[in-house]
């Protein structure tokens, strides 16, 4: 991105004016090249000469130009004069029909279709509103088509070859909040973690592949909904070089100020939801471990604290971002930063005070009401555990077990905040 996180309203259409060629500037006076003491040349000197000697190397040239022209992509000029790539309209009604969207972003489980998607989204300097429209498109095509539907597999895949897509690549101005609604939509596919990549079959899987097994566990997370595809943003294949790196993806998407406050807003929803479902000594209510053979068993809150260091660690990081970024001129005010965030926050997202045994799909999750800000937003901290200490005073969480999990969330947070990239 190239606003470096401007305090101007991220998600506003590009006021950059319509595409335009260069204008040509003014012709050179004709005049006649005279030899000194003698009369003028008749023939041609210089590139011009040349050009005739090969009148027929040029014919040549121009009628390949014109026989190729529909395989080079059009470039004009930006309202900086920055040569800039126009976005198809065919691409620009993907962001009005969700369903053509998925298709057009759905790689298949092979990925054979990813070249297609990289082609289609990655545009390193588009005219216009060309970067908004795109992350438009991304986020049509992977949105759940409501609060209350689970993701299809078409649009779980789609989010993987979004995300892989955008690796390493510099999103162009516009494109990050639709990007970071994407990441938002699958909250918590992205916190999934393996050790395997046996693990990772597949772009996404389907919803009978993420059921609890018959200790009341799953790879792809806790609380999950019925019926719901999950992306797989772990999955690669052998010699290729297809990747989704979230850490690096998000670390892009914090150069925007809305995209900045759709992710954190995001975790601190997926936090809140997450604690209303533990039972009252702050463990998860579906998890029955059997013992091991070997005799080694971990704690049976043990996946609950890994999850609450993953939600930790995200926040953290995305605090890091910003002080990085504010320290390198990335984000040249951060006043102003921080004034775009809080606009687009809607507030702290408290723990329901009695346990709940829903499971929404994650659409759902991050669309919970939201209630009034109190404090520093930009203290993290303080936001993350001050909805812990409510949830454990209305649910008299034994205090011992509050103070594990207050501690879990302290240490990765501290520690994602200040660890060196």
């Amino acid at each position: 991105m190239r606003d470096g996180g401007e305090g101007r309203e991220a998600d506003a259409d590009v006021n950059e004016g319509l595409p335009h060629g260069r204008q040509p500037g003014g012709h050179p006076q004709d005049r006649s090249d005279e030899e000194p003491g003698g009369e003028p040349d008749p023939t041609p000197s210089g590139p011009l000469a040349r050009l005739r000697r090969h009148w027929l190397l040029a014919s040549a040239v121009a009628l390949a130009l014109l026989a190729t022209a529909t395989a080079v992509p059009l470039l004009l000029a930006d309202g900086d004069d920055t040569p800039c790539q126009k976005i198809p309209s065919s691409t620009r009604a993907l962001a009005k029909d969700p369903a053509a969207a998925t298709r057009a972003l759905d790689p298949g489980d092979d990925l054979a279709r990813f070249d297609a998607v990289r082609e289609l989204l990655v545009h390193e300097h588009p005219c216009g509103d060309g970067g908004k429209v795109l992350g438009e498109v991304v986020d049509a095509a992977t949105r759940a088509t409501g609060i209350e539907n689970p993701h299809t597999l078409a649009q779980a895949r789609s989010a993987f070859a979004v995300a892989a897509a955008l690796d390493d690549v510099e999103l162009p101005d516009g494109m990050a909040p639709g990007v970071a609604r994407m990441l938002a939509q699958y909250i918590v596919d992205q916190h999934r973690y393996t050790r395997s990549d046996d693990d990772s079959v597949r772009p996404a899987v389907p919803a009978e592949l993420a059921r609890l097994d018959d200790e009341g566990w799953t790879t792809y997370g806790r609380f999950l909904a019925p019926g719901e595809a999950h992306a797989d943003f772990e999955h690669t294949q052998p010699y290729s070089d297809v990747e989704a790196d979230l850490e690096s993806l998000i670390a892009e998407l914090a150069k925007d100020p809305k995209a900045f406050a759709i992710l954190y807003a995001a975790e601190r929803a997926w936090l809140a939801y997450y604690l209303e479902r533990l039972d009252d000594k702050g463990g998860d209510p579906d998890y029955h471990p059997k013992p091991h053979k070997d005799g080694f068993d971990s704690p049976d809150t043990y996946w609950v604290d890994s999850d609450l260091e993953h939600m930790a660690d995200r926040v953290g990081a995305l605090m890091k971002y910003r002080a990085r970024y504010a320290r390198d001129g990335t984000i040249p005010d951060l006043a102003a930063f921080d004034a775009t965030v809080d606009r687009y926050t809607r507030g702290v997202y408290l723990a329901h005070t009695a346990q709940l045994t829903t499971r929404l799909p994650m659409a759902g999750i991050t669309a919970r009401p939201a209630g009034r800000m109190r404090g520093d937003l930009m203290d993290a901290r303080h936001q993350l555990l001050r909805v812990v200490d409510f949830w454990a005073a209305a649910r008299k969480i034994p205090k011992a077990r509050a103070d594990v999990m207050r501690q879990a969330i302290d240490d990765r947070y501290v520690r994602a905040l200040w660890l060196a990239t």
